[in-house]
């Protein structure tokens, strides 16, 4: 490493509970100056790192976010950028390596991987993911509906369990119920499914469902949903994707 290059971390703190972060994460979090996220992650660790200085910006300005880690950490900070789940996983971590090739100043971007929201939902639900399984985010804002479609069908015929993040919201509100009726044209609709609400914070909530009545469930951004594939099998009320061993 060049002793010269200014490091930034970008820290995944998982749903925000204090016993869901990691050691490496909560290192970080010590060395700070500063922690840089949305106020929504940064509220979570006002109990623990409300001394540290904290700065934010509304949503949908995460480009200047980002810039803003840049230029506390060219002042001589110690700099965070803090997510919710893992900053890799629709997270910051990728904008902020773009967002430095625009400085010329040397930079180390240093990604502290968090529990996502697929992880942790699926311990909550059983085992639903425990085969090949994808993760596909109903949220168009950044990603066109068409692709969205195709990911969507591909992985229906692909047979995998699937992950599904941000499904519903209020610009958004069948978007859930859109997708169970793509997944339908190739999966019956008596799918093993199911979902939770809150992961790791106060007030969580689960169910397991068929894919019939997940789409008509009402759920938030806060929620993750699973799809099972073929083999998916609800072992004492828990969804459970078998991994093959008792064949």
């Amino acid at each position: 490493m060049n002793e010269n290059k200014r490091i930034i971390h970008v820290i995944g703190m998982g749903p925000g509970s204090d016993d869901m972060i990691t050691k490496e994460a909560k290192d970080a979090l010590d060395q700070s100056d500063v922690l840089i996220g949305y106020n929504v992650y940064l509220d979570l660790l006002r109990d623990n790192y409300g001394y540290k200085e904290m700065l934010s910006t509304p949503m949908k300005q995460e480009v200047e976010r980002c810039r803003m880690c840049f230029e506390e950490t060219i002042k001589g900070k110690r700099v965070s950028m803090v997510c919710s789940g893992d900053a890799g996983i629709y997270g910051m971590a990728s904008i902020m390596f773009e967002i430095s090739e625009e400085y010329e100043e040397e930079f180390e971007i240093k990604v502290i991987p968090g529990i996502t929201a697929a992880t942790s939902g699926a311990a909550v639900l059983g085992a639903p993911l425990n085969h090949d399984f994808c993760v596909i985010s109903l949220s168009d804002l950044l990603t066109p509906w068409e692709k969205i479609e195709k990911r969507l069908r591909a992985a229906a015929e692909g047979d995998f369990a699937i992950s599904i993040y941000n499904p519903s919201s209020k610009k958004r509100h069948d978007y859930l119920k859109r997708a169970c009726e793509i997944l339908m044209e190739s999966i019956e609709d008596d799918r093993p499914c199911g979902y939770v609400k809150n992961i790791g914070r106060e007030g969580t909530e689960c169910k397991v469902c068929t894919l019939r009545e997940l789409s008509v469930e009402e759920v938030d951004m806060f929620t993750t949903v699973f799809v099972g594939n073929s083999q998916t099998r609800i072992i004492d009320g828990k969804l459970v994707t078998p991994r093959g061993y008792k064949r």
